[in-house]
């Protein structure tokens, strides 16, 4: 009888599950690597954020694990990190996957004196500044380094030739087009005269929700059937910034501030077109899911033209706005709001079709157990 093949196993380590965002990624990859080929664990600080039991509910073993640690002072740190190199070594995994966002270089260091080989996914457009020289450390100590759109391979690993291009994907079989949700009209007085322009993200400076806010206030002048919901977290500072401006905009009526929602399908099903109308400064973004679940589930959509979103929208580019330039986003949610439903329906389905084709998550799990395949052989 043959030998079995020895499963590679993958260690993903990700700082917490606080939120949903980062763990849903790490998640939808892990849980759909071929168990013939792979065996999956993961790591993280502690065992509480509101995410975490869906993860521990995914049978896929969890270490509780603190294996970042500061660097400074210098002789501490990398004693500190041949303590986090033996706990690697207890949980013998083949490869070490990092989800985490910052530039700590304590874990690569910790996996190469394990003698583990350690990924790094990149997450956003950050890295000069004070953190440059920590994420060169990162680089220099990865064995191998997954990047979510072309611009970053262009602007921080040109010549590298450890990059695999690793894009989100999506569950187009959770975002997909489905009937209204009349619960959720009636739950923000959508009645069936209106339309819906929406927005879903957690509310942070970058995501420029300001510029959508007063464009949306100049285009409804002329088309004021449309209401505006924003769904994401709002309870910061920024956001509460962004409650006072939909008051001094006048827009008490048209805007909604709907919070963190877990049936986002259902949401997405009362949208027309949905935004995302992120800066071109700080971190910007990476592959951003949210943009790609509106496209799954058949919706017109209109967003930045920035790293990452302009991969997505690359053969749409009349979909593309300027970052930050308010007149740009008027006369696009004008030019948009003057096109009948149907036309918004119509192209909603050509970004289904183009998910379909690019984004779907299957492609982003092939596309990882290459990388692994590749790393192990």
């Amino acid at each position: 009888m043959a030998q079995a093949t020895k499963r590679i196993k993958i260690l993903y380590t990700i700082p917490n599950f606080d939120s949903a965002g980062s763990g849903k990624a790490l998640l939808h990859v892990a849980k759909r690597l071929n168990p013939d080929q792979f065996e999956v664990h993961i790591a993280c600080f502690h065992n509480r954020g509101a995410f975490f039991e869906v993860v521990k509910n995914s049978g896929i073993p969890i270490h509780i694990l603190q294996y970042t640690t500061p660097m400074k002072p210098y002789i501490k740190g990398i004693i500190r990190c041949f303590k986090i190199s033996r706990q690697f070594k207890k949980i013998q995994p083949d490869i070490i996957h990092s989800f985490h966002y910052s530039a700590d270089y304590s874990e690569a260091l910790a996996a190469k004196v394990a003698g583990i080989k350690w990924v790094f996914t990149k997450k956003n457009m950050s890295w000069g500044g004070s953190s440059k020289n920590s994420w060169s450390l990162r680089v220099k100590l990865a064995s191998g380094i997954a990047v979510q759109n072309t611009d970053m391979i262009r602007q921080f690993f040109p010549n590298s030739n450890k990059t695999a291009l690793i894009p989100r994907g999506v569950d187009t079989n959770m975002f997909k087009p489905q009937d209204v949700n009349e619960a959720i009209k009636k739950e923000w007085n959508i009645s069936s005269n209106n339309h819906v322009l929406m927005c879903v993200a957690n509310l942070v400076p970058v995501k420029g929700i300001e510029i959508l806010l007063k464009a949306f206030s100049h285009a409804i002048k002329l088309y004021p059937k449309w209401k505006l919901l924003l769904v994401g977290d709002y309870e910061n500072d920024y956001g509460q910034e962004m409650v006072a401006l939909k008051t001094k905009l006048n827009l008490q009526d048209s805007v909604a501030f709907c919070g963190i929602q877990k049936n986002i399908p259902g949401y997405l099903s009362i949208a027309e077109i949905v935004v995302l109308p992120t800066l071109n400064q700080g971190r910007k973004e990476g592959s951003p899911v949210s943009l790609l679940e509106a496209m799954s589930s058949g919706k017109n959509v209109l967003a930045s033209n920035i790293s990452g979103i302009n991969d997505q929208l690359a053969d749409f580019q009349d979909h593309l706005v300027e970052a930050g330039n308010i007149e740009a986003w008027i006369k696009a949610l004008s030019t948009n709001f003057e096109l009948p439903t149907t036309h918004h329906q119509s192209r909603g389905m050509d970004f289904r079709n183009h998910v379909l084709n690019n984004y779907p998550i299957e492609l982003e799990v092939k596309r990882c157990e290459q990388l692994y395949t590749k790393l192990y052989a």
